[in-house]
C-alpha cells in the first residue's frame, strides 16, 4: 500500500466512537472475570471501597486529561504532553511504556479469543482461531480510522448492552422478583455472613487496588483519539461526562449485586458468576450467551489496543523518539508501518506466552500493568505544570474550553493516589515483583533516552496561542 510524506491523521471520529471507545475500553474481563476475585479477596465492603476509590481515581485523571485534549487534540496525548510539560525524557518514557502495555495486552487478547472459541469448536487448534482474530483486527485498523471506530463502536455495544441487563436481571434476583435455582431471595444477607464487610480486615483494599486500577484502564485512551476527532472541543467533555459515572455505576452496581447474591467464598470458585446468574434464572443457552460477550470484550480489548499502540509509534516517531519509517501515513490516514510493528510485537509477546513463560512474559505483564499508573501520575503531573505554565504565560482561564476543576487540588490528589497504589504493593510478596519489574523497565528507558539523546534534546514547551482557545475544528494539531 502506497505510503504519502503527509503525516497528519484525518478527524473523522465522531462524539458516539468517543462516548463508546472510552466506555467499552474498561468493560472487559476486568468485569466479566475479575469482579468476583475481587470481592473473594476483600469481601463485600471491601470491593465496594476499592472499586468507588478506583472510580474516584478515574475521574481526577479523565478531568485532567480532558483540559489537555481540548486544549491540545493531538494523537501523541499523553506522551505528548508528558514531552512538553515534564520533560522529553518522561514523554519517551511513558510513550515506549504504554506501546509495550498495549503490544502485549493485544498479544494476550488473541490467545484469550482463542481458547474462548474451543467451546464451540473444541477440535480445532487455538493458533487457527488466533490467526483467524489478528487478520479481522488487523483488516479493521488498517482500513481507516472510521472502519475502527465503528467496530469499536458495535464491539463496546454489546458489552454495555450485556451488563445492563446483568444489573436488571441481577437486581430481580437479590429482592425476589426473579428466583436463582427456586431459592429465597437473598436480599443483603451475603454482606453479613462469612466475616461481614470485611472479613480480611480493611488493608485488604489496598491489596486489591492494583487490580482495580487494571481493570478501569482503556479510559485514558479517549486522549490518544483526541487528534483524529472531528470536534474535540465539543466531543471529549462530552464523552468525558457521561463516560466516568457510567462506569462507576456498572462497576459498582455489578460488585453489589454479585456480593448480595453469592458468598464471597463462593464467588472466588466460580469461573464467571455473570454466566452462573443468567443460567441460575433459567435464561436459554446462558453460558453460550455470556461466551459471545466475552469474545465480544475480548476482541474490543484488542482492538482497542492495537489502535493505541500504533498512533502512540507514530507520535513517538513525530517526536523523533522513534524510527522517522513510523510516522508516514497511507493516502487513507493510516500510520501502516506503527500497524505492522505493533502487531509484530504482539505476537511476540504471544510467543513469549508459550516459550518463556515463567520469565519474559511475565517480565512484560508485569511492565504492562505498572505502566496504566504511571501513565495516570503523568497525565496529572502534566495537567497541574501546564495550568502553571498557561497562567505564567498570560492565559486567561475563561479561554481553556475545558477546566479541570478544583486546580490544583485535582491533579495533586491524583498523584497521591497514584502512588499510593503503586507503593503499597511493595509490602505485598505476591506483587513485589510486578512492581519491581515495571519500576525497573521504567528506569531503563530514562537511562536509554539520556544515554541516546543526552541533553541536547530538552526543550521548553511552548503554548498554542494562551490568549484565545485552540481551533481544532479547522483540523490544525
Amino acid at each position: 500500500m502506497e505510503q504519502e510524506k503527509n503525516t497528519q491523521l484525518k478527524r473523522s471520529m465522531k462524539s458516539r466512537h468517543l462516548f463508546m471507545l472510552s466506555l467499552g475500553g474498561v468493560i472487559g474481563t476486568g468485569l466479566f472475570l475479575n469482579a468476583g476475585l475481587t470481592i473473594n479477596q476483600a469481601g463485600p465492603g471491601g470491593a465496594i471501597v476499592a472499586f468507588l476509590a478506583g472510580g474516584l481515581l478515574l475521574y481526577l485523571v479523565m478531568v485532567c486529561l480532558g483540559e489537555l485534549s481540548v486544549f491540545m487534540p493531538v494523537t501523541g496525548s499523553f506522551q505528548e504532553y508528558a514531552t512538553r510539560f515534564i520533560g522529553p525524557g518522561t514523554g519517551f518514557m511513558l510513550g515506549w511504556m504504554y506501546w509495550m502495555c498495549s503490544a502485549v495486552t493485544a498479544g494476550a487478547e488473541f490467545t484469550a479469543a482463542g481458547v474462548l472459541m474451543k467451546r464451540w469448536f473444541p477440535h480445532t487448534p487455538v493458533w487457527i482461531w488466533c490467526l483467524f482474530f489478528i487478520v479481522l483486527l488487523f483488516s479493521i485498523n488498517a482500513l481507516t480510522t472510521k472502519a475502527f471506530a465503528e467496530a469499536e463502536y458495535w464491539f463496546s455495544g454489546l458489552k454495555v448492552l450485556a451488563v445492563i441487563l446483568f444489573i436488571i436481571i441481577g437486581g430481580a434476583a437479590v429482592f425476589g422478583l426473579i428466583h436463582m435455582d427456586g431459592k429465597p431471595a437473598p436480599f443483603f444477607s451475603n454482606f453479613t455472613s462469612g466475616g461481614g464487610l470485611f472479613p480480611k480486615g480493611f488493608s485488604i483494599v489496598f491489596v486489591t487496588m492494583m487490580s482495580v486500577v487494571f481493570s478501569y484502564q482503556g479510559s485514558e485512551i479517549i486522549g490518544i483519539a483526541a487528534g483524529e476527532s472531528d470536534d474535540p472541543v465539543k466531543n471529549i467533555p462530552k464523552a468525558i461526562r457521561n463516560v466516568v459515572f457510567r462506569i462507576l455505576i456498572f462497576y459498582v452496581a455489578s460488585v453489589v449485586i454479585l456480593s448480595a447474591l453469592f458468598p464471597a467464598i463462593d464467588l472466588g470458585l466460580l469461573k464467571s458468576p455473570f454466566v452462573t446468574v443468567f443460567d441460575s434464572v433459567g435464561i436459554p443457552y446462558a453460558a453460550d450467551i455470556m461466551n459471545v460477550v466475552i469474545l465480544t470484550a475480548v476482541l474490543s480489548v484488542g482492538n482497542s489496543c492495537l489502535y493505541a499502540s500504533t498512533r502512540l509509534l507514530w507520535a513517538l516517531s513525530n517526536n523523533q523518539m522513534a524510527h522517522p519509517a513510523f510516522g508516514k501515513l497511507t493516502k487513507r490516514g493510516i500510520p501502516l508501518n506503527a500497524l505492522f510493528v505493533s502487531l509484530g510485537f504482539s505476537l511476540l509477546s504471544l510467543l513469549t506466552s508459550v516459550i518463556a513463560a515463567d520469565t519474559v512474559f511475565v517480565f512484560l505483564m508485569s511492565v504492562s500493568g505498572i505502566a496504566i499508573t504511571i501513565t495516570w501520575m503523568g497525565i496529572a503531573l502534566s495537567q497541574f505544570n501546564f495550568r502553571r505554565q498557561y497562567i505564567k504565560e498570560g492565559g486567561k482561564l475563561e479561554n481553556l474550553q475545558y477546566r479541570t476543576p478544583l486546580y490544583p487540588f485535582v491533579p495533586i490528589l491524583c498523584l497521591i493516589m497514584c502512588a499510593v497504589v503503586l507503593i503499597y504493593p511493595l509490602f505485598d510478596p505476591t506483587q513485589r515483583s510486578a512492581v519491581l519489574y515495571g519500576l525497573g523497565f521504567m528506569l531503563l528507558c530514562y537511562l536509554y533516552y539520556y544515554i541516546r539523546y543526552g541533553r541536547v534534546n530538552k526543550k521548553t514547551s511552548t503554548l498554542p496561542d494562551v490568549n484565545s482557545s485552540l481551533d481544532v475544528k479547522a483540523g490544525e494539531q
